[in-house]
């Protein structure tokens, strides 16, 4: 590709550009690149500047290559965009442009507080599914993450301290074989 003097206009980490690339490749709109690379930091504006690291790096650039592939500005928002502009990843360093956002969530109320503030607590409800699994504090934590997973060691560390085998049935997709 050469060296292009403009990457510092462009604000395009190295790591979205391959991805740019692989999705004008997949719409064979390859030599609309630089279009897209254009199209980046007036995204990233009216985004509210938000840092080009992953995800928001990606939430960028895939609606650069939409607004340039549909010829129109906001014509078609991808979720992950629209989340972005309800508030959904938290707050940016600059507002969000109120024309994109009409544009993009329309009469939605873009939330203010924290993201994770409207997630219901799960942790009570997670513990009660393994009273029968629980040792220790951090088998709760470990079900949260991996609950297939954890169920199948939470049955084999029993089958070793008891001595009894888990059936046939069980075994067969366990990871901890007995």
């Amino acid at each position: 590709m050469g060296v292009n003097i403009k990457t510092l206009l462009y604000q395009v980490p190295g790591g979205m550009l391959s991805n740019l690339l692989s999705q004008l490749k997949e719409q064979k709109a390859e030599d609309r690149y630089y279009e897209v690379l254009e199209e980046i930091p007036r995204v990233r504006k009216d985004f509210g500047e938000p840092p080009l690291v992953t995800p928001s790096s990606q939430i960028v650039g895939t609606q650069a290559v939409l607004n340039v592939l549909s010829g129109e500005r906001y014509k078609m928002v991808t979720k992950e965009a629209k989340a972005m502009l309800s508030g959904q990843y938290g707050q940016t360093v600059k507002p969000f442009n109120p024309e994109v956002v009409k544009k993009a969530i329309g009469d939605a109320k873009p939330i203010t507080c924290r993201p994770a503030d409207l997630i219901e607590p799960e942790l009570k409800k997670i513990e009660a599914e393994i009273t029968d699994w629980k040792e220790q504090d951090e088998d709760v934590l470990t079900y949260a993450l991996f609950p297939q997973v954890a169920l199948d060691f939470f049955k084999y560390r029993q089958a070793q301290r008891t001595k009894v085998d888990v059936s046939a049935a069980d075994t067969q997709n366990q990871a901890y074989p007995v």
